[in-house]
């Protein structure tokens, strides 16, 4: 049996830190304190001028390579994960390839929002256990949202941030992928997103006008409450193991009270978990995989054997789980 395992992990921020006292003067109003309360937020990372999503994606790629002590060379697939990306086509991840100098990978992007670095997770382990030509696979998320944020706009400016984080899977003789579960509920669709650009409102020329991020409908505010317990359990039973066996379990990293009720709901603790967005603000597809990174750097990441849950919701909406045993 071929296994596909997590075997290093890589993150980036960009240099730029905004603070809510920042945003309490743009915006003209106090928005910090609720942030914090609510949310969990007290600073974000907004990327350069001259930085682009696959700028932030190879960061976080190299970070991964160097800690697997192997090279872009080495890599047979690369799997961007945003729904910010630096062009509607080509795919980013063919960006990604020239610039990390990985000439060997074949690449493609997954789009299903914020749910899309676990969903690119479940693709890459399926790829090594099913096909023995694919031995080390990236997989990136990468998210350049404050691109699309009106600053003016106090539902967007104060949530949505920049980075990325990636994990290298490499084949193994021993579980690591013990499996997924995806989830969606298409009549969300046009609730939150970037709605122009695609086939329904198409732009060009010089005259265009910039494209926002927007939430146009209100989501129910009990959805990720609800759907992130039923999506672990879902999954928990597909592999054949209680909740409880859980040892750690990285979430979206959208609202931190949404994150302590899900975990009261599984009756696991908050030290299982860890959280980025009082740091790095809301990161989208790359929040948990810059979760889990960060929790390794800190000491506080999984151990050998340890059962590791990651579990996501996106815009769409699209929800996906995945469950490793970590080597």
């Amino acid at each position: 049996m071929r296994y596909a395992q997590i075997v290093s992990t890589g993150s980036y921020v960009p240099e730029r830190v905004m603070t809510n006292a920042e945003l309490d003067a743009i915006l003209g109003e106090p928005v910090s304190d609720w942030l914090i309360e609510n949310v969990g937020i007290h600073q974000r990372h907004v990327m350069a001028d001259d930085q682009v999503t696959s700028d932030l994606a190879v960061h976080a790629a190299r970070a991964a390579l160097e800690k697997a002590q192997t090279t872009p060379e080495d890599v047979d697939l690369i799997i961007v994960a945003t729904d910010t990306p630096d062009y509607i086509s080509p795919a980013t991840a063919s960006v990604v390839q020239h610039k990390l100098g990985a000439k060997r990978a074949g690449t493609f992007d997954v789009n299903c929002a914020c749910a899309a670095w676990v969903t690119g997770l479940d693709i890459a382990a399926k790829y090594i256990t099913a096909d023995t030509s694919y031995t080390q696979i990236l997989v990136i998320g990468a998210y350049g949202m404050t691109r699309y944020v009106d600053w003016t706009d106090k539902r967007t400016a104060t949530l949505f941030a920049d980075g990325a984080g990636a994990v290298l899977l490499r084949a193994g003789d021993r579980p690591g992928f013990l499996g997924a579960k995806l989830a969606a509920d298409g009549s969300f669709h046009d609730y939150l997103g970037i709605y122009t650009g695609g086939t329904l409102r198409p732009t060009g020329g010089t005259n265009s006008p910039r494209q926002f991020v927007k939430f146009v409908k209100r989501f129910p505010p009990d959805t990720n409450n609800l759907a992130w317990p039923k999506l672990v359990r879902e999954l928990m039973a597909k592999i054949g193991r209680p909740v409880s066996d859980i040892a750690k379990i990285y979430f979206t990293q959208l609202n931190i009270n949404t994150i302590h009720y899900v975990l009261q709901d599984l009756g696991l603790a908050f030290e299982q978990t860890h959280t980025i967005m009082d740091k790095w603000g809301y990161t989208g597809s790359a929040c948990m995989a810059m979760a889990l990174d960060d929790a390794i750097q800190q000491g506080k990441g999984p151990q050998p054997g340890d059962l590791v849950i990651f579990v996501g919701s996106g815009g769409g909406a699209a929800f996906g789980a995945a469950a490793f045993e970590w080597v």
